[in-house]
């Protein structure tokens, strides 16, 4: 039936607020609910973009954006769209990670799906409640390892919202194909259970045997319902994250964007990084500080992109060291379990600055969530050994980074060729401006995404993920690097990431995960699949 009236004005995807015209007005009973003047989109992006700017801070911001997308889902993407580079840092990170903190506080209006224990056998029938039923992309947490925060329980539902507008506004994926999803399989964290605002529910986590299961129903749910999604797994436990993947990498389409992600854009960076140092990726060696499931998917991707250069696979992993929480990863320790393995070390246990004095990395690669990791002395040690030291704090939220960009910049005498995961301002040094690169899986995940979708891949491998790195590294220019940027800038993700979703397709093609034909025609209509929007 058609909606006329409150009922149009209350549906974000048909409001279109004070920019009725007068002949709509008529048309849906709206006259005397709005007010008289007929405001252009301009004018109301304009409106929006003013009420945004006098919020006092970002979380506040973050608010009113998510209340702008409840009331006009057209204004939000296309706001989005034209000022990426300010509001990417309010909708994701490092604001996303606030607003998981305080979700339960902030919560006002359902945007997801949650799946509690509760509803174990019935998780087909449940899903069914959602209002869409071209559901394409499904984004699911368990909300076990927000970011650098921890185990947020409900509250990480955050994320797959945040990840889905970016989708939306970056790759052109329709908002009403799009699903949030958290599976609440309780928390470990006792602050929430007894926080009395929290919503999920009040038990420590789901482990082992029945996890899985409840798992395996909600997959086998989504293979049923959605059966040309794209299932996207993010911040799960490391061991959850790489068991997950491994359980179901060939049931479905699926992608789990904080093992396979991040890699890509990492790999970006580092493809990147060559055109600065002139070292080639096939003679460089890397020096990881994190174990967890984002550095190993890292490494492992990193391993594959050096076998493509021409290595063997054990010249490849000898490329590589790693150190987690209880030192050096290698092979005389008893504790290592499967994912680092592959990465132990002969030898005994040294420090991390022996590492470099002796390894002589020309990558120092952070993913640990512990900020401030990377000392005067350790990057200092870099740049004694590198004229160029590539240095990477990839942890989010900014403050959990391993360094900050002036701290990498000062202790190497501006030589650095510094990225992070969440956005630091330019450093002026010895009178020059350094940008610096922001490896942020934006980059990677919307193009993918677009490509496996688009060419209806049945599913996503190593090569592909290479084929996007690739892409973003070559969509780098010279004068970005001179500014020390590893990536190009945020107002060209859209674009970008049309150039990724060609390569993953391409690549798809050539490895016989699509019949589709990929040629001029398949990027005319993948470009014209794209939502925009406008009224």
């Amino acid at each position: 039936m058609l909606k006329r009236g409150i009922e149009i004005l209350n549906d974000p995807r048909l409001n279109k607020g004070s920019a009725f015209t007068h002949e709509e007005r008529i048309h849906y009973d709206l006259l005397g609910l709005l007010p008289a003047r007929i405001s252009s989109f301009d004018m109301q992006l304009a409106r929006a973009l003013a009420n945004v700017r006098r919020q006092r801070d970002d979380i506040d911001k973050y608010v009113f954006l998510s209340s702008l997308q409840k009331r006009n889902e057209r204004l939000y993407y296309r706001l989005l769209i034209d000022h990426i580079d300010e509001l990417m840092p309010v909708v994701y990170t490092p604001t996303v990670g606030q607003a998981c903190q305080e979700f339960a506080q902030l919560f006002a209006q359902t945007a997801g799906m949650y799946l509690s224990l509760d509803f174990r056998g019935q998780l087909r029938e449940i899903l069914r409640n959602w209002p869409e039923r071209d559901v394409r992309l499904i984004v699911v947490t368990d909300g076990e390892r927000i970011l650098g925060l921890g185990d947020l329980g409900t509250n990480g539902m955050g994320i797959p919202i945040g990840k889905l507008a970016l989708y939306c506004s970056l790759a052109g994926i329709k908002p009403e194909q799009c699903m949030p999803v958290v599976l609440d399989v309780g928390t470990d964290n006792e602050a929430l259970r007894n926080d009395t605002l929290y919503l999920g529910m009040r038990a420590p986590r789901l482990r082992g045997e029945e996890y899985l299961s409840f798992v395996d129903e909600f997959v086998s749910s989504v293979k049923r319902l959605y059966p040309d999604a794209l299932l996207q797994f993010e911040d799960f436990a490391t061991n959850n994250a790489i068991t997950l993947l491994d359980r179901y990498r060939d049931q479905l389409l699926c992608f789990n964007d904080d093992i396979q992600g991040t890699a890509s854009v990492v790999l970006a960076g580092l493809y990147a990084s060559t055109r600065v140092t002139n070292i080639p990726l096939a003679e460089m060696r890397f020096m990881f500080i994190g174990a967890g499931s984002a550095a190993t998917g890292i490494g492992e991707l990193l391993v594959q992109a050096l076998i493509c250069e021409g290595l063997t696979e054990a010249e490849a992993y000898g490329r590589l060291i790693y150190f987690d929480r209880d030192g050096l990863v290698c092979n005389s320790r008893t504790d290592l379990i499967d994912h680092i393995r592959p990465f132990a070390k002969d030898g005994p246990a040294i420090s991390m600055l022996e590492a470099v004095e002796s390894f002589k990395p020309h990558a120092l690669i952070g993913a640990t969530g512990t900020p401030n990791i990377f000392t005067a002395e350790l990057v200092g040690a870099m740049a004694r050994h590198n004229l160029k030291p590539v240095i990477f704090a990839l942890s989010n939220p900014t403050a959990r980074a391993e360094c900050t960009a002036e701290q990498a910049y000062l202790w190497t005498e501006g030589r650095a060729v510094f990225s992070s995961g969440s956005p630091f301002k330019p450093v002026h040094i010895d009178g020059e401006i350094r940008v610096p690169g922001q490896g942020n899986n934006a980059y990677i995940f919307p193009g993918l995404g677009l490509g496996a979708l688009t060419c209806q891949a049945s599913g996503i491998d190593d090569d592909m993920l290479i084929a996007a790195a690739r892409t973003l590294a070559e969509s780098v220019s010279d004068q970005q690097l001179k500014l020390g940027c590893l990536y190009p800038p945020l107002k060209e993700i859209r674009e970008v990431s049309v150039r990724i979703a060609m390569a993953v397709a391409t690549t798809a093609a050539s490895n016989g995960k699509t019949s589709c034909n990929i040629d001029d025609k398949f990027e005319q209509d993948l470009r014209e699949y794209q939502y925009w929007p406008d009224y």
